[in-house]
């Protein structure tokens, strides 16, 4: 399972079930779920993928793929456009719940927030959470964004433990859904440092030319 190669492409409309699925897996809390979404949660999450400006939208999302089978996926997106995104969330709620809850604002004007990560149960501890965090983290710094973000729950240490390997830190804490998370970020200069001293390393172990 380990030597599976895998792909990362931009989200397409029609990724929309899987982009649902893995929004639900990274919450990964049905009672939450069923509360806010109501109990056809996964229909919920599949309208709010295929529109778009929202949160969950396909055009905010990449997309892990392994012999054309999707092995995973990441949300992300500015956090400064939170405000129009989450509008166009709850219109969806709204229309399909007929309310719209009180969700406490999960990111910040200054960060790149990568709202939700998941990978399908049979691709796992195949290297696809991470190269997606990297690619959706580089995507944000190519766009000229100088730090990204994201929650991890306290209890989840395996998690942090991948987080803090690709360059997070933990900034600050927050309740959310009703579980103390630990809120993370990078900045662009320290992921250039990374990037600096793999190469560096990678350079240091080829071998001598000789003339």
């Amino acid at each position: 399972m380990n030597r599976l190669k895998f792909s990362i492409r931009q989200a397409r409309r029609d990724d929309a079930p899987t982009i649902a699925l893995a929004v639900a897996m990274a919450i990964g809390d049905e009672e939450a779920l069923r509360h806010y979404c109501g109990d056809d949660y996964q229909e919920v999450l599949t309208e709010m993928a295929r529109a778009e400006g929202t949160q969950y939208s396909w055009q905010n999302a990449l997309i892990s793929e392994c012999d054309c089978k999707a092995a995973g996926a990441i949300v992300g997106y500015d956090g400064a456009l939170l405000g129009p995104l989450r509008k166009g969330t709850f219109q969806i709620l709204l229309k399909q719940t007929g309310r719209i809850p009180t969700i406490p604002d999960e990111t910040e004007s200054d960060e790149y927030y990568l709202d939700s990560v998941a990978v399908m149960p049979e691709f796992r501890g195949c290297g696809v959470g991470s190269a997606l965090i990297t690619a959706m983290r580089d995507k944000a710094f190519a766009e000229g964004h100088q730090r990204v973000g994201l929650f991890v729950d306290e209890d989840n240490r395996r998690a942090k433990t991948l987080y803090t390997s690709l360059g997070f830190e933990t900034v600050g804490y927050r309740l959310f859904f009703g579980h103390r998370m630990h809120h993370l970020q990078t900045v662009q200069s320290s992921n250039l440092l990374i990037k600096k001293l793999a190469q560096q390393a990678a350079e240091a172990k080829q071998p001598e030319r000789r003339f």
